[in-house]
C-alpha cells in the first residue's frame, strides 16, 4: 500500500508575515517555507493562502501610515504582492520547490465555469508537485478591501473556499494567538484555550469577539466563519499560532495543538 497523500491548505496572515515595524518578517517566512517544503517532502500536497500584500506594499512605498483610500490600498497591494511572491519564490527555491501565484476575485468562485477552470488549475499544479500561493486580487477587486460584508474576510473565508475547491483533507489557519479561547486572552489572563470544538453554534460565535491584531484585519470571528464553512464540507480545521510554524508537524501527525474544529462528515 502507498502512503496516503494528505492535501493541506495553510492560511497565513499579515500579523505572521510582518513585524511590528511593518517590514517583512524574513525569519518567520523562511521558517514557514522550510516547514511546508519538508511536509510536502513527506508526501503531502500543500496549498498556501497568504495575506499581507497591502501591509508589505505600504511599507515598501514608504507611506507614513496605513493607506486609507481605495486607490492607495490597491496600489499598495500591487507592490506588496510582488514583494511577497519574490520572497516566497526565493525561499521555496532554496528547498527546490516551485511555486505558482493564483489571485482570485469573488466571481472566480461564484461563476460556475470559472470555478471549474480554477479547480482544474489547482489539480494540474498539485499533480506536478507545485505549491500554489493564493491571495485575493486586491489590486483589482475592491470587495475585500472596502465592503462591510466581505466575501473572504481577510482571507480566512478565502482559505475555506480554496480548501473546499481543492477537496482538501485539512485547513490550517495560522493566527497570532494559540487558538480559540473561551474569552479574549489579550484582555483576560484566565482565558482558557479550547482544544476541540465539535459543533459551531450561536454560543460559539459569542465567544469569538471582534477585531484581530493591529496589522491584520481578520479577527477570530472570521476564522470561526471559515471553520463553519469548511467543516460542513467534511474538512477538519485547525487554528494555531503562526509564530510557531513547526506546529504544522504536530498537525499532520494528529497531535493536539491549537484548536481543532472537527469535520462534520
Amino acid at each position: 500500500m502507498g502512503i496516503k497523500r494528505n492535501r493541506i491548505v495553510v492560511k497565513v496572515g499579515t500579523s505572521t508575515l510582518t513585524n511590528e515595524l511593518g517590514n517583512s518578517n524574513l525569519r518567520g517566512m523562511e521558517e514557514l517555507v522550510r516547514t511546508l517544503a519538508d511536509i510536502q517532502n513527506m508526501g503531502n500536497e500543500i496549498v498556501l493562502v497568504s495575506s499581507g500584500a497591502i501591509a508589505v506594499g505600504a511599507n515598501k512605498m514608504h507611506l507614513s501610515e496605513k493607506p486609507r483610500s481605495l486607490r492607495m490600498k490597491q496600489a499598495a497591494a500591487a507592490v506588496g504582492q510582488c514583494e511577497n511572491m519574490f520572497l516566497y519564490d526565493k525561499f521555496f527555491g532554496y528547498y527546490n520547490k516551485t511555486v505558482a501565484q493564483i489571485l482570485l476575485n469573488a466571481d472566480d468562485i461564484q461563476e460556475e465555469e470559472k470555478k471549474e477552470n480554477l479547480a482544474n488549475t489547482f489539480e494540474a499544479l498539485l499533480e506536478q508537485g507545485i505549491i500554489p500561493i493564493v491571495n485575493e486580487n486586491d489590486s483589482v477587486s475592491y470587495t475585500e478591501i472596502e465592503s462591510d460584508e466581505k466575501l473572504f474576510g481577510d482571507n480566512d473565508m478565502l482559505s475555506a473556499v480554496v480548501a473546499i475547491l481543492c477537496e482538501a483533507d485539512k485547513l490550517v489557519i495560522l493566527s497570532d494567538i494559540d487558538g480559540f479561547y473561551d474569552k479574549d486572552p489579550r484582555l483576560y489572563k484566565d482565558a482558557q484555550l479550547i482544544s476541540r470544538i465539535d459543533t459551531i453554534d450561536e454560543s460559539t460565535y459569542k465567544l469569538a469577539g471582534g477585531a484581530g491584531s493591529r496589522r491584520g484585519t481578520g479577527g477570530m470571528r472570521t476564522k470561526l466563519q471559515a471553520a463553519d464553512l469548511a467543516t460542513a464540507q467534511g474538512i477538519s480545521v485547525l487554528v494555531t499560532n503562526g509564530k510557531n510554524p513547526g506546529a504544522l508537524y504536530d498537525v499532520i501527525e494528529g497531535k493536539k495543538v491549537g484548536t481543532l474544529f472537527a469535520a462534520k462528515r
